[in-house]
């Protein structure tokens, strides 16, 4: 089966991006529940504490939109209740925490425990070197992605999300991610980056563990534009922040397209 790619320029996807929170902000009906899940992790264990946790720019604008576009929206984390973010809640972000409840449904994620897959139609993990340590690793989380997606569900993701869903298994033992298009940030950027010793402190890479995993990984060099979000199989999914957005209104249009 093929992939679908939605383009971005690098220049304008930012943008672009904010015009699709705009266009969202007038829908106003109510659908079926999306979860997003984030990490409890603070730093990466090292002895300079490298920060972990989640990136705020790759969580907050995907809950804008799925929001706006009249879907209610949980949290989960692996252990719940609070959650550590990096960067400043600037732009859409700021929007988003002062009108929509993004702090007050964040600070109390619920357990693993506390989810019924059968609830959602979607799940999505942004980025972050969190989720690589702590929700790629609990069974529980892994099992709630597949019963969502076994159940015609949509799996999204961008930075490092889809580094938190590599592991998956469905019930076959075969790997969601197996045979599929999927991205996630990419080794050429992440040993270029100082963040996690170029990648020195993770556990995995992203692209390492999609690779090993079966899916079909494509570098920079194999998009259009780096900013491409990929959406295959009702997997949805993006290399870097700027297009975070727009990820989230590609899994609504998998869900929508489902109806």
């Amino acid at each position: 089966m093929g992939y679908k790619t939605l383009r971005v320029i690098g220049k304008t996807a930012l943008a672009l991006s904010m015009a699709l929170i705009i266009s969202a902000c007038g829908s106003n009906h109510k659908k079926d529940k999306i979860l997003i899940i984030v990490s409890n992790v603070e730093n990466m264990g090292d002895p300079e504490e490298h920060f972990a946790g989640n990136n705020l720019w790759e969580v907050a604008p995907p809950y804008h939109i799925f929001v706006s576009h009249g879907y209610d929206v949980d949290f989960m984390s692996p252990t719940g209740g609070e959650v550590p973010f990096s960067m400043d809640p600037i732009g859409i972000s700021s929007y988003t925490i002062k009108y929509e409840r993004f702090n007050e449904k964040v600070k109390h994620s619920l357990k693993p425990s506390e989810v019924n897959p059968e609830d959602y139609c979607a799940v999505f993990i942004g980025g972050g070197y969190g989720p690589l340590f702590d929700v790629s690793e609990d069974t529980k989380i892994q099992e709630i992605i597949a019963n969502i997606y076994e159940s015609n569900g949509v799996v999204g993701g961008c930075g490092h999300g889809p580094g938190a869903f590599a592991n998956v298994k469905l019930s076959d033992g075969s790997f969601m991610v197996s045979g599929k298009t999927v991205v996630g940030f990419p080794n050429s950027t992440e040993v270029t980056k100082d963040w996690a010793k170029k990648g020195t402190l993770l556990p995995y890479t992203v692209e390492d563990q999609l690779r090993k995993h079966g899916a079909l990984f494509k570098s920079k060099e194999e998009l259009n534009d780096k900013a491409d979000v990929i959406v295959n199989q009702r997997i949805v999914s993006t290399m870097f922040l700027p297009s975070a957005a727009i990820a989230a209104k590609e899994m609504i249009n998998s869900i929508e397209k489902k109806s």
